[in-house]
């Protein structure tokens, strides 16, 4: 299930590297609970309908977003708190709440990134971040899904299969920088074959490492 949020505009000028922030305010509304230290079964999106400068990000018009959890009560729960607390970063207020169920994506194949997509694997101390460039990047990401349906309790899906969607005109990379670790993320679509259920998990916990972070959204 996901949860679509309109703000008021920001009071303060939001700074291009606003995910620790954004991540603050997601665990205020969540509390002290057991996703915290657990692979996150939860993604969000970025914030959208900014209007940039050389200095950071405005928001005229007010800020949307997305959260979309596997467990509806986790959701449920971030709505409540909501609804006591809207407040958010830079001065920012939640105004508006909507509730979009899971869509049967039975027919779908393509999805579009809400926030970066991040793959990476250690070997050793060696932190490699891969793109779609890279030909195992695709097995990375089920891998990282699979595990995280194992955690939820899903049954194996044999059928499902993942790739970056190189065909597309705007594909790039881009180096985010989070609490002073550079991170190479792909803004690039990706092609989803499997179960519906399937992918309706991934359409809710996100794809690739570090979701509970803001990586990984897609819709």
């Amino acid at each position: 299930m996901r949860i679509h949020l309109h703000t008021t505009p920001n009071e303060r000028l939001v700074s291009f590297n606003y995910q620790p922030k954004l991540v603050g305010t997601l665990h205020k509304w969540l509390g002290i609970n057991e996703l915290h230290g657990n692979p996150a079964l939860y993604s969000f999106s970025w914030l959208m309908n900014a209007e940039a400068n050389e200095h950071g990000l405005n928001y005229p018009n007010g800020a949307t977003l997305f959260l979309s959890f596997y467990d509806d009560e986790h959701l449920r729960q971030v709505v409540r708190t909501i609804m006591k607390d809207p407040g958010m970063c830079f001065g920012m207020q939640v105004t508006d709440v909507s509730i979009e169920e899971t869509p049967d994506l039975s027919d779908r194949t393509v999805f579009q990134w809400a926030s970066p997509i991040f793959v990476r694997r250690y070997e050793g101390e060696i932190d490699t971040h891969y793109t779609f460039e890279d030909k195992d990047a695709g097995t990375f990401l089920e891998e990282t899904l699979l595990h995280k349906m194992r955690i939820a309790g899903l049954p194996e899906d044999e059928s499902f299969k993942i790739r970056f969607d190189t065909s597309s005109s705007d594909k790039r990379t881009k180096v985010i920088d989070y609490r002073g670790i550079k991170n190479r993320v792909n803004l690039c679509p990706v092609i989803m074959e499997g179960k519906p259920e399937t992918k309706a998990f991934a359409w809710n916990v996100g794809l690739g490492n570090s979701t509970g972070i803001g990586f990984g959204a897609i819709y």
